[in-house]
């Protein structure tokens, strides 16, 4: 820690995390800390975070998401990314993968998050009733 601030105190930008798990009420706090991203669990509504969080934010889906059909995964990748938006945002999960996941949900979620953001990106209707294939 003592190394971090030093570097970070003589100008080498050096890109930090802070994951918040729990910390919904600290927000205007932890916002005022100077980390680079804020990552969230999956208990925070997004658009609250980005009432309280300047800096880009990371997260949340539920870890638990992963074990639904595809369908349904892509329906719940939508909904976060129309809420957290494209800009000053890391899609993740709300807090870590569970041991006996499914690679291949673990592949939909991404392939999902690429492909409905770019959508997003380049201004195409991403509206919730859409259903990717």
């Amino acid at each position: 820690c003592k190394q971090w601030y030093q570097r970070r105190v003589r100008g080498d930008h050096i890109p930090i995390a802070l994951y918040a798990k729990g910390c919904n009420n600290c927000l205007p706090a932890i916002n005022k800390l100077g980390f680079d991203v804020v990552s969230i669990d999956w208990l925070l509504d997004p658009e609250i975070a980005r009432e309280f969080v300047t800096t880009t934010l990371q997260g949340n889906m539920d870890p638990c998401a992963l074990y639904c059909e595809k369908e349904d995964l892509e329906a719940i990748v939508r909904e976060m990314l129309l809420k957290f938006g494209t800009r000053r945002y890391i899609a993740n999960l709300g807090h870590g993968i569970y041991p006996d996941m499914d690679p291949e949900h673990v592949k939909w979620f991404v392939d999902a998050v690429h492909r409905i953001s770019e959508d997003m990106i380049g201004g195409k209707d991403v509206d919730e009733n859409l259903m990717y294939t």
